[in-house]
C-alpha cells in the first residue's frame, strides 16, 4: 500500500526536547518545526490557524511551561501552556484524524509509592506544575486523539535550564554546594527522550497509513525515562566527576525539607519503563551511561 510521506508538526523548538527531536526525527517525514513565536499555545486561535494551515499527520509538542517554582506563583500561565494548549492541540488532532506526541512528568505522582511507579497508578500531584500536566494529559486522552503521552523525569541537556547547567554554573561560583539527598529520580537526558521517541514514531508511521481513521491500541500513557535511580546529590556527584572543572566543588548531602522550595516536590519519582519496552521494543540507557555521553558531547 502506497503512503504519503506523513507531515510532523514539532512545537517547542527551543527546549531541551524540542531542540532534539527536530534532529532525531529527520527521515521520518517532512518536519515542520515551530517555536514559541511561531505557535504560542496559550493563544488558543493561533494554534487553531497554525494546526489547520499545516495539516499534519503527527504533533509532537515538546512545548510546556516547565519552571517547578515559579508555576506555584503563574498557575494560570502554567495552566494556558500545560493543560489548556495540549486540549487544543488533541482537538486538532483528532479533527485531523492525527497522532499527538505529548511529554507529562513523573510529578503526577505524590512520591508516597516504595516502588517505580507504573501507568496505572492513580496520579496525585503535590504543586500547581505537577496538577496542571495532569490535566493535560486528561484533556488529550478526553479528547479520543491517537495519543503518546511520554512521562519523563528530572530532564537535563546542553541547553535550556536544568540541573546540570545550574551545577555547572555554580561550581564556578561556589566552593561548596548543599544538594537535596532524600528525592529520589531517574536523570534523564534531552537526547534520550528524543532518540525513544523517533524509534517509536518510526514504528507508528510505519505500521499504517497516514490519516488511518483505526483506532490503535498502543495509544496512551507510557514511561520515559533513563534507566537506573539517583537522588539530586548522587546525580551532582556524577556531574562534577564527569565534567572537567578547574576546581572541584565541595557536595554536602541535605534534606529537601532544610532547602525549602516553594513548590513541594515527590520523595520518590522513579517510573517503570516496562510498558514501553513491552510494546515498542526499546528502553533508554542507564543514567550514568547518558550522562557520560552527555559530557563526551559537550567536549
Amino acid at each position: 500500500m502506497n503512503r504519503d510521506q506523513p507531515t510532523i508538526l514539532v512545537t517547542g523548538i527551543n527546549g531541551q526536547v524540542g531542540f532534539e527531536l527536530v534532529r532525531t526525527l529527520q527521515g521520518l517525514g517532512h518536519i515542520v518545526a515551530l517555536d514559541r513565536a511561531a505557535l504560542d499555545l496559550a493563544d488558543a486561535a493561533r494554534v487553531k490557524e497554525v494546526v489547520r494551515s499545516i495539516a499534519p499527520h503527527v504533533i509532537v509538542n515538546a512545548a510546556a511551561y516547565t519552571s517547578v517554582d515559579q508555576a506555584e506563583d503563574e498557575a494560570e500561565q502554567a495552566r494556558l501552556l500545560n493543560a489548556e494548549g495540549p486540549r487544543l492541540l488533541a482537538a486538532e488532532a483528532r479533527r485531523l484524524n492525527a497522532w499527538l506526541v505529548h511529554y507529562s512528568t513523573d510529578y503526577v505522582f505524590d512520591g508516597t509509592k516504595r516502588d517505580s511507579y507504573v501507568e496505572g497508578d492513580v496520579v496525585c500531584p503535590l504543586n500547581v506544575y505537577g496538577q496542571t500536566k495532569a490535566d493535560g494529559e486528561h484533556a488529550i486522552a478526553a479528547s479520543g486523539c491517537k495519543h503518546l503521552i511520554f512521562r519523563t523525569s528530572w530532564v537535563y541537556g546542553l541547553r535550556g535550564a536544568n540541573f546540570l547547567r545550574t551545577m555547572l554554573r555554580l561550581a564556578a561560583q561556589r566552593p561548596e554546594l548543599s544538594i537535596v539527598a532524600d528525592q529520589y529520580g531517574a536523570p534523564t537526558w534531552s537526547r534520550s527522550i528524543a532518540e525513544l521517541t523517533a524509534n517509536v514514531l518510526s514504528q507508528v508511521v510505519a505500521a499504517e497509513p497516514v490519516r488511518d481513521r483505526t483506532p490503535d491500541d498502543r495509544s496512551g500513557i507510557y514511561h520515559l525515562t533513563n534507566q537506573g535511580k539517583a537522588s539530586w546529590f548522587e546525580f551532582a556527584q556524577e556531574i562534577f566527576r564527569l565534567w572537567p572543572l578547574p576546581s572541584q566543588p565541595k557536595v554536602e548531602p541535605i534534606s529537601a525539607r532544610s532547602y525549602n522550595a516553594k513548590a513541594r516536590r515527590p520523595e520518590n519519582s522513579c517510573l517503570s519503563n516496562d510498558k514501553l519496552f513491552e510494546t515498542f521494543g526499546v528502553r533508554a540507557p542507564d543514567w550514568r551511561v547518558a550522562l557520560k555521553m552527555c559530557a563526551e558531547m559537550a567536549g
